[in-house]
C-alpha cells in the first residue's frame, strides 16, 4: 500500500515537473483577452490585471513553496503561475475595494479562470474568507528578479 502511494507520488511529481518545463511562459491577461509573454512583464508595471483570486491556508501551512521558502498562511504573500518570484503586487477587491501588497513567493493557483493564490491572512485582509473567491484588480508594484 504504501509502496503504490509512493510510486504514485513519484510519478505524478514527474509529470508536473515535465508539465512546469515545457509549458510555455504565458500569462492571461483579462483586459486583453489574449496571451501575455513573459518578455513583455516589464512594460506592464504600471497595468493592471483583473480576474479571480481563491487562497489556500491550513492544509498547506509548514509545507515549502515552489520558491523553497516555507509557506506561512499569516504572511501577506500570493501564488501566480508565471510572475517571477518576490514580485510585489497590490490587490484589490472588486466587491469592497479592499487592498493588500503582496510578495509572490508560489506557483499557482492551477484552477482554470482564477489568476492568484493568496495567502489566508492575504485573503482575509481583503474580505473574501466566506465566499472561498473573489473579483480582483492586481497592480503589479514591483517585479522580482527571475533566478
Amino acid at each position: 500500500m504504501v509502496f503504490l502511494f509512493i510510486r504514485h507520488l513519484i510519478f505524478s511529481t514527474g509529470i508536473l515537473l515535465t508539465l512546469t518545463c515545457c509549458a510555455p511562459s504565458v500569462r492571461y491577461s483579462a483586459e486583453e483577452e489574449k496571451p501575455v509573454l513573459r518578455s513583455e512583464a516589464t512594460n506592464m508595471s504600471a497595468r493592471l490585471i483583473e480576474g479571480r483570486a481563491s487562497y489556500y491556508g491550513k492544509e498547506f501551512n509548514g509545507r515549502k513553496t515552489a520558491s523553497g521558502e516555507v509557506f506561512d498562511m499569516y504572511d501577506k504573500t500570493a501564488a501566480h503561475r508565471d510572475l517571477p518570484f518576490d514580485s510585489i503586487l497590490k490587490v484589490t477587491n472588486k466587491k469592497n475595494n479592499r487592498s493588500v501588497v503582496v510578495r509572490v513567493n508560489d506557483r499557482g493557483p492551477f484552477r482554470a479562470g482564477r489568476i492568484l493564490d493568496l495567502s489566508y491572512s492575504a485573503a482575509r485582509e481583503i474580505g473574501m474568507i466566506d465566499d472561498g473567491v473573489a473579483d480582483i484588480t492586481v497592480e503589479i508594484i514591483r517585479l522580482g528578479e527571475d533566478n
